[in-house]
């Protein structure tokens, strides 16, 4: 099933050519998907040999208030008042984190996402990531999406400089990638005309770099973009990547291609992407993005299953426990409502990988000693309440 194309594109992934626009086409459309497959892994391995990362993460949306009508989107409401609208006060935002938060195993990652709310003040947003760093210090704050950012920019009359210092002085540390979507205009103006444009999520996040702030990327992907929308994406991304790493202070550390959902919203009418395509999107990336150190298999969005297999297919970390997730809960997401680090362990370890816990910067907390699979397993027994070992 190989084709002549893909081991043109093999040989050069293995002299360390870069690969173009043409190459990540081909890539799509190569018929021996376990091919792209193994070479996604020989390049993650090159990278991380058997090492898989994971962190200890909770989620917080304090408001699905959003202006912006995003036909993808199942999460916001576009006024306060509509049925489902919410939004906290800063106060029932902290009742709300302590509620989640295992005092004895707590976060090393708050990670917090928003609608593009017009009726709250600026100081709400720094407010918010004081009380978190008074309240909890030890856990990095990973907050607001690029498109968040510009959006404040834009409704403060502000620069994005200005609201990144503003905000980094009040305690954000890094960025999420959220909000890239597919960067390309022509998709953009279609799914999501109303916020910012693709050139401007690049440019928030360029400045963020320049400041030396850490960020990731994303794209949604399985709507209405093709194979060519996609390896765009990809390209400007890479090229931004190239920029931050040549003057030396922030960059990227990661990409986490994200499966769209279609229940609930504007384009339910579309299947969303086969688990096929999950792993194929995940490959491609590994092999495209070559200044990007880090490939998120994002267990929410395609099941942990699929994300377990995408370990072979050239991720390396499945992000976190993501305790309290509530933008794939409204599209009535197939995966769990959080993991635990067990979880997570076991998902690894299964896959024939080593579970690595890190903060969000990558720096290693512990590393778990690689476990035979014996095909031992836990169960309950419901009547006593213990744990028994079967063999299968």
């Amino acid at each position: 099933m190989r084709s002549a194309r893909f081991a043109e594109i093999e040989a050069k992934v293995r002299a360390g050519v870069r690969l173009d626009e043409d190459d990540g086409l081909a890539l799509f459309e190569e018929p021996d998907f376990l091919a792209l497959g193994a070479l996604a892994n020989e390049v993650r391995e090159k990278r991380h040999g058997d090492r898989t990362y994971f962190n200890r993460n909770v989620r917080l949306e304090t408001t699905n208030v959003c202006y912006a009508s995003c036909n993808f989107c199942s999460f916001a409401k576009l006024e306060e008042g509509m049925p489902g609208a919410h939004t906290m006060t800063v106060a029932q935002a902290m009742e709300a984190l302590r509620r989640k938060i295992d005092p004895s195993a707590p976060p090393t990652e708050i990670h917090v996402v928003n609608g593009l709310h017009k009726g709250l003040p600026f100081s709400y947003y720094e407010e918010l990531l004081s009380e978190m760093r008074r309240e909890y210090p030890a856990a990095h704050r990973k907050c607001f999406t690029a498109v968040e950012i510009h959006f404040f920019a834009q409704h403060y009359g502000m620069t994005v400089r200005e609201v990144l210092e503003k905000l980094i002085a009040a305690g954000l540390e890094s960025l999420p990638g959220g909000g890239a979507e597919i960067l390309h205009e022509d998709v953009r103006r279609r799914i999501s005309n109303d916020k910012a444009t693709g050139e401007e999520y690049l440019a928030v996040h360029r400045e963020a770099h320049a400041l030396g702030m850490m960020t990731n990327s994303t794209m949604l992907y399985g709507h209405i973009e093709t194979f060519a929308h996609r390896v765009d994406h990809m390209l400007r991304l890479r090229a931004l990547q190239d920029e931050s790493v040549a003057r030396g202070k922030g960059r990227f550390q990661a990409f986490i291609p994200l499966a769209f959902h279609p229940d609930g919203n504007g384009m339910e009418q579309l299947p969303g992407p086969t688990g096929v395509d999950d792993l194929r999107t995940l490959a491609v990336s590994r092999l495209m993005l070559d200044n990007f150190e880090h490939l998120k298999a994002y267990w929410v969005s395609s099941t942990p299953k699929v994300a377990q297999i995408g370990l072979a297919f050239g991720a390396d970390d499945v992000d976190g426990t993501i305790v309290g997730e509530t933008i794939y809960t409204a599209a009535k997401k197939k995966a769990p409502d959080g993991l635990s680090v067990d979880d997570l362990v076991r998902l690894i370890r299964e896959a024939g990988r080593i579970p690595v816990e890190r903060d969000t910067l990558y720096r290693v907390v512990r590393e778990f000693p690689r476990a035979a699979l014996e095909g031992q397993f836990k169960v309950r027994d419901r009547r006593q309440g213990k744990h028994l070992s079967v063999v299968s």
